[in-house]
This record gives structure tokens, C-alpha cells and sequence, in this order.
């Protein structure tokens, strides 16, 4: 390189890669180094320098200062030292000496293909520092570039990413040269390829995205969106919620004639929005989930985080949604494992409960519901639970649940058994003054009546 020729290209790369000066001058000053130490001693410590009032790169080895010389390559006497360089100098001292410019430009010459991978790894860090910190962020509009296999290479301008086929909306087609708008789901950087910027179009985070830039309330922190669950290109539901009460999370997001809205659904394809109202409390949470299936009661279990939802007959299906869509897709947004029963069906769960549990001496119509609503649906529970658990969910004495639990226990024992006679446990003959009702603490389930909003 000549003396120009270096400068201008230290000047263009820094302008067209859109690299730091100083960083391109150090990617130069590495590789002469490099190249360098090729042709010269290894015992020679080197340095590089750019100097840019000669617009070329100085050649610089350090010397030790000491008594006796055993390394002409790496010491200088004192002697010595004073009389060419400092006259102050001492043992110890390490000085510069410059090289013959010869070597630097040698050096030079042979650091161009070092120097553009220096140059490389330089461009690469810097996409790679730009894109991990948009890591949840929607891009600009790409390209798409390619296809690899299944797979969706997308132009970003100063790089390449990735749409992997998982990522990617079913039933979705582009063809090369499409414009493309994407999730950044994931950055990584490899050593001997650089940055991998992986892209999603079906992570809930671009429906979230997408809200965030139609809606300006939800931008400006107003409106918040509390979670989002997607079946990609088919059907979706977000939780809103407003910090101000004079603005309607819904409306913000559905926008002036449906216009907000309907841009997301375009981005994603016609893929179904329903936008539902977020409440601190879990039941009225779920129930404006599952709209517009009507409710009649929830059975909550906070601990395994479960419902059971039981909705009239007719609301069904409603509830369920096509194969199980709306249920699963509200399961997703509240966070709780839920499953839907008709009333029907509640009804004769609990007549088979109650009349499992009847089979208990003393155990009358009201305690065997009081026992089903703590949870018990047959003599199988009931055997197998634990004495401080059944108390609390079916408001019992501890003397109440133990004595339950042991008689459940011995009258399987005695079915199991081959019968030689009659069983210590009768079968219930009407007597109903063994358990008697107590309400002795809360239940571990909660049951909400009538909990849906229209």
C-alpha cells in the first residue's frame, strides 16, 4: 500500500461499513503488526503505530535497558541507550526503537488479506452490537433474499437474517424480492460467521409489537398489554388494560372504525383478534377470556393454578371453541390450566360423587356435596387425602377428616376383599348424626356463581 492508497482506504472503509475511524486504524495496525512478525525475530517485541501526518503505519521494537547485552534483538546497554536515546536513561527502562520504514511498508503489503478480515470481524461486531440490543423489536421492512431449504433468508440492509420455517405463519407465502416485516427473536454471534439474527412472525410479541405501533395510547404507556396468546395465522387474544380511567383499552386498540385493528389483522394475514378487558381478579379474568361463552360457575385452585369452568349446555361448544381453540388460547392468555363442563355434565359428576360418598355411614346428601365442593369426587379421594388438606378445603374439624378418611379407607379395604360376612363399615342406612356439619376454615377452592359479564 501506498502512502495514499493506505489513508483512503482507512478513510472509505470507515464510511461505507460504518465503522469508527480509530477501530479501522486498529484493524491496520494489528494486521501489519501480524504480518510483521512473520519475517522478523520472534524475540523482537513489536509495535505498530498509524501515523497519519505520513499516512502510513511505523514499525516500533522494544529494547531493555541493561547492564549486559545477551539479546542484541530485545536489550540495549545503558551505555548505548544513553547515547542514542535518553540520557537519563536506567536499567530496567524499556525504549522504542523505530524500524527501517522498509519493514513497515513490506509489512504492510503483506497484511492486506489479514487486514480484511480484521475488517470483517470489525463490521461483524458491530451488526452484532447494533441487533442485540433490538432483541424484541420489530425490524424495518427487509427483503426476503432466499430460501434455504424451508427456511426464509431476509435482507436487512447492512446484513442477512433468518425466518426459520417454525417462525413462519402457516399458509403463508412469499416470494423473493417481497417485502417482509418480522420479530427479532433471538441474536447470536459465532465466531466463525458472524451475528445469526433469527426472526419470528409468530411469537406473541409481534402481535404485540404491532399494537404498540398502531395504537399511540399503548406507545405512550396509557394502555397497557398485560399478554397475548396466538394460534399463528388462525386466531389470537390480548389482555389490555388502562392507566387512565377515561380511556377505553378496548376502543384504543380497536381504533376509530376498526383502522387500528384491521392493520394488525392485515399484517398477520386475516388471523382472528379478540381483544379482552384484563382484571386482577383470576374468575372475572378468565370469564372475559372465554367470551362470548356465558359462565355459570368456576372452580378455582390457586395452588395448582387450575379451573373448571362450567358453562349451561348450550355454551358448550362456544366455550371450547373449534377444536378447543378458545379455551386453549384463554389458557394461554390467564396463565391457569382450565377445563369447560357443562352443567349437565357437572350435575352428574356430582350425583355420582354424592352417592359414592353416601355409601359412608352418617355421610348424608348435604355433607357429600360439602365434600364435593371441597374437591372430593368419590371414595378413592377422599381415601387418599390428607387429614389438614380435606379439613381446610371441606371446612371439617380435624376430627371430622380423619374419621371420614378412615372410614373410606377400611370400607375399600373390605370391597376388595372377599366377602365372608358383613363389613364393619355398613353401607349408609339413613343415619346422619355421625359427621355433623362445621364450618371450621376457609375452603381451598373458590366458587364463583354467576361470575360472567356480558
Amino acid at each position: 500500500m501506498t502512502l495514499t492508497e493506505l489513508s483512503r482506504v482507512i478513510e472509505q472503509v470507515s464510511r461505507e461499513k460504518g465503522i469508527d475511524r480509530d477501530q479501522v486504524i486498529e484493524a491496520v495496525e494489528q494486521a501489519v503488526l501480524s504480518a510483521a512478525r512473520r519475517n522478523l525475530p520472534p524475540s523482537i517485541r513489536l509495535e505498530a503505530k498509524y501515523n497519519p501526518e505520513i499516512g502510513e503505519v511505523e514499525l516500533f521494537r522494544t529494547l531493555t535497558v541493561v547492564e549486559r547485552v545477551k539479546d542484541p534483538e530485545a536489550e540495549i546497554s545503558l551505555q548505548e541507550a544513553r547515547q542514542k536515546y535518553d540520557e537519563e536513561a536506567q536499567l530496567g527502562d524499556e525504549l522504542l526503537e523505530k524500524l527501517d520504514q522498509r519493514h513497515s511498508r513490506i509489512a504492510a503489503q503483506a497484511a492486506r488479506q489479514n487486514l480484511q478480515q480484521r475488517l470483517r470481524d470489525a463490521e461483524r461486531a458491530l451488526i452484532y452490537n447494533e441487533f442485540k440490543n433490538r432483541k424484541g423489536e420489530i425490524t424495518q421492512w427487509g427483503t426476503v433474499q432466499r430460501f434455504e431449504r424451508r427456511d426464509m433468508i431476509v435482507n436487512l440492509g447492512r446484513t442477512e437474517a433468518i425466518l426459520p420455517e417454525k417462525e413462519q405463519i402457516p399458509r403463508e407465502r412469499y416470494r423473493q424480492g417481497d417485502r417482509i416485516r418480522a420479530y427479532i427473536l433471538d441474536v447470536e454471534m459465532s465466531p466463525s460467521r458472524g451475528p445469526r439474527i433469527v426472526l419470528s412472525r409468530t411469537h406473541p410479541g409481534f402481535l404485540i409489537k404491532l399494537f404498540e405501533h398502531e395504537a399511540p395510547e399503548i406507545h405512550q404507556g396509557i394502555v397497557e398489554i398485560k399478554g397475548a396468546a396466538r394460534e399463528p395465522g388462525v386466531r389470537a387474544k390480548i389482555a389490555v388494560v388502562s392507566k387512565d380511567p377515561d380511556v377505553d383499552p378496548v376502543g384504543a386498540c380497536v381504533g376509530p372504525r376498526g383502522t387500528r385493528v384491521q392493520a394488525v389483522v392485515q399484517e398477520l394475514r386475516g388471523e382472528k383478534i379478540d381483544i379482552v378487558p384484563w382484571s386482577p381478579d383470576a374468575a372475572e379474568f378468565v370469564c372475559r377470556a372465554l367470551a362470548p361463552a356465558k359462565v355459570s360457575r368456576i372452580i378455582i385452585d390457586d395452588e395448582e393454578r387450575k379451573m373448571e369452568i362450567v358453562v349451561p349446555d348450550d355454551q358448550l361448544s362456544l366455550a371450547i371453541g373449534r377444536k378447543g381453540q378458545n379455551v386453549r388460547l384463554a389458557s394461554r392468555l390467564t396463565g391457569f390450566d382450565l377445563t369447560v363442563k357443562s352443567e349437565s355434565e357437572v350435575a352428574k359428576e356430582q350425583q355420582d360423587a354424592r352417592l359414592s360418598l353416601m355409601q359412608l355411614r352418617g355421610v348424608n346428601e348435604a355433607l357429600a356435596d360439602q365434600l364435593y365442593e371441597g374437591g372430593i369426587r368419590g371414595l378413592n379421594e377422599l381415601a387418599a387425602a390428607n387429614v389438614e388438606d380435606l379439613a381446610e378445603a371441606a371446612e371439617l374439624s380435624f376430627d371430622q377428616a380423619r374419621s371420614l378418611i378412615e372410614a373410606a379407607r377400611r370400607l375399600l379395604q373390605s370391597t376388595s376383599e372377599t366377602a365372608e360376612g358383613p363389613s364393619e363399615v355398613a353401607v349408609n342406612e339413613g343415619r346422619n348424626d355421625s359427621f355433623p356439619m362445621e364450618q371450621s376454615g376457609p375452603a381451598l377452592t373458590k366458587v364463583v356463581e354467576d361470575g360472567q359479564r356480558s
